[in-house]
């Protein structure tokens, strides 16, 4: 049973390619435009970023914010702290008479899978105890045409873990990857349905295992398709705009969060 499944996986990936490729020549066009995608400069980790900082005034117990997941929860593609996801997010949890202090910290490491999220999550729970943990990942297992249920799964072990460490948790699903434009069509459509097959599987294992969702894809994709300037000079990973498009989107479910968190002090 298990070999007539991977065989209508393998012959549903292959009726894509040719569905989206349109040509017979399809299969050779996309091996193309991926080697040409691989071959790419593409943004890099900027070592001065710092993972760990806080922001706001002192006052009331400080809200504790981890980041974990891909080159998305290190802010890859900007070079100032103020304009990464975290940054972002931590400003905005503290602009308002209501604003609190934020102790920020990431553990997300450049190209992550949700197969790599156990580890983060053991780093994310050394030491301090996060109220509210934001984990940002798909984007690489939808490169890699990852079975849908399986990234799904391996998401929500992980938030799972975290929930039960009290932390609250809130995932950005993976991000329209139609709007990227350092890859060509048709692979781009390829990346696009593979990313919306990942973002659905995402969706229900998160809120099984009770956490909160943000559909990236839906809320901001639109925006990223439209404005080229939401993404950095490699035409991959947002710029500071795109983040801050990001940060808007995941703010009210993080502020919810933080107001369940803040509870339990």
């Amino acid at each position: 049973m298990t070999g007539r499944n991977e065989l209508v996986v393998r012959l549903g990936r292959a009726a894509a390619l040719s569905l989206v490729a349109g040509t017979v020549g399809g299969a050779a066009i996309l091996a193309g435009q991926a080697i040409a995608a691989r071959s790419r400069q593409y943004a890099k980790p900027e070592l001065g970023l710092a993972l760990r900082a806080t922001v706001g005034r002192a006052g009331a117990p400080p809200l504790r914010l981890v980041l974990l997941g891909d080159s998305s929860a290190l802010g890859v593609g900007v070079e100032r702290f103020e304009e990464t996801i975290g940054g972002q997010l931590a400003h905005l949890l503290t602009d308002g008479p209501a604003g609190r202090q934020v102790q920020l910290s990431s553990v997300g490491v450049s190209g992550s899978r949700t197969t790599d999220l156990a580890t983060q999550v053991a780093r994310a729970l050394l030491g301090e105890r996060p109220d509210v943990a934001v984990i940002l990942i798909g984007a690489n297992d939808a490169t890699a045409l990852a079975r849908p249920a399986d990234a799904a799964a391996y998401l929500a072990s992980a938030v799972h873990r975290l929930r039960e460490a009290h932390v609250e948790v809130v995932v950005g699903t993976c991000p329209d990857l139609g709007a990227v434009r350092a890859v060509a069509s048709p692979l781009r459509q390829l990346l696009a349905w593979s990313g919306r097959r990942v973002a659905r599987a995402q969706n229900a294992a998160v809120l099984e295992a009770g956490g909160s969702v943000v559909d990236l894809a839906a809320e901001t994709g639109p925006v990223f398709r439209a404005d080229a300037g939401t993404l950095c000079h490699d035409g991959y990973h947002p710029s500071a705009d795109g983040y801050r498009v990001w940060a808007h989107a995941l703010l009210p479910a993080v502020a919810a969060a933080a107001t369940v968190a803040s509870r339990h002090h």
